[in-house]
């Protein structure tokens, strides 16, 4: 029983490692990376001065400690000197007080020496701990930096994969059907070709039509008229047609006659003279005399 209970909860929290890992955001998990690789660092270098410091002290201790063995090594000379001198002078008392001193401090010059030696040892070992520890720093210090550097390129990197997914959703929604309510834009395509066709046929339809035929040959027509119109009245001002408006006369002649050949006049008169059109001035007659007309009166 509590071996499939532990198996469960190793499972559970493997699954939900992984449902984290799934909808954890990138940027925020990087950014905690950087965090966690900045703490690493400030410990190191705490720990790296904690072993410069031990090197120094031990430096310091080592220092002092060869002054004394020094003071020591002086007061041991000093000492038999002076009992030497007492020994000439036959003072027996002085030269026994003399080496008596000197044998204490011979006694602590040894023991200074051994202190030496191990302040010595240590000393060696801090200085190789303290070098180790500097370029562990130096080491993790460039690891740092170019977790730094390329932090910023996962964050460029997490920009464009994002971009890239919005585009890929947005062209699939172009291409793939989004739901009952919205459609794609093939259907709006195929939707707009098949009205813009219908709206086509049925103009075709109605040009084959005679009631096309019939408004385009009273249009026709009434173009006639206006060209008639424009040249009466040039020729009562005494001015040519423009070259523009001959043919478009002549054109518009053809499509105002009638299927049996007759023109159609205004009037309704087969091969009559066409009748001024009501409200107008009836148009002059021609002079007999073979005299040019008078010219025009400018109003």
């Amino acid at each position: 029983m509590f071996k499939a209970l532990k198996k469960w909860w190793k499972y559970l929290g493997a699954k939900l490692g992984s449902s984290f890992n799934e909808k954890a955001d990138p940027k925020i998990q990087l950014e905690q990376a950087i965090t966690e690789a900045q703490e690493q660092h400030r410990r190191l270098k705490e720990q790296a001065a904690n072993v410069i410091a031990n090197q120094k002290q031990n430096e310091i201790q080592l220092n002092r400690a060869l002054e004394e063995l020094e003071k020591l090594n002086r007061n041991a000379q000093q000492a038999l000197i002076m009992a030497d001198e007492a020994t000439r002078k036959n003072d027996v008392a002085k030269a026994t007080e003399f080496n008596s001193a000197a044998e204490a401090f011979a006694t602590q010059l040894i023991a200074k020496e051994q202190e030496v030696e191990s302040l010595k040892v240590m000393a060696l070992n801090a200085a190789q701990a303290s070098d180790q520890a500097k370029a562990a720093v130096q080491q993790n210090s460039r690891v740092l930096q170019q977790k730094l550097s390329e932090r910023q390129k996962l964050l460029s990197q997490l920009d464009q994969a994002k971009m890239q997914e919005q585009m890929n959703t947005a062209m699939s929604s172009l291409s793939e059907t989004v739901g009952q309510d919205v459609p794609t834009m093939e259907e709006v395509r195929d939707k707009i070709e098949a009205r813009y066709a219908k709206a086509k046929g049925k103009a075709e339809i109605q040009g084959m039509s005679v009631e096309s035929k019939m408004i385009e040959v009273e249009q026709a027509s009434v173009n006639f008229e206006a060209q008639a119109r424009l040249s009466e009245l040039r020729s009562k001002l005494g001015l040519a047609d423009t070259p523009a408006e001959a043919p478009a006369a002549e054109a518009a002649a053809p499509a105002a006659t009638s299927p049996a050949g007759e023109t159609a006049t205004a009037g309704g008169v087969p091969g009559g003279t066409p009748s001024a059109a009501p409200g107008a001035p009836a148009p002059s007659p021609a002079p007999e005399s073979a005299s040019p007309p008078p010219p025009p009166v400018v109003p």
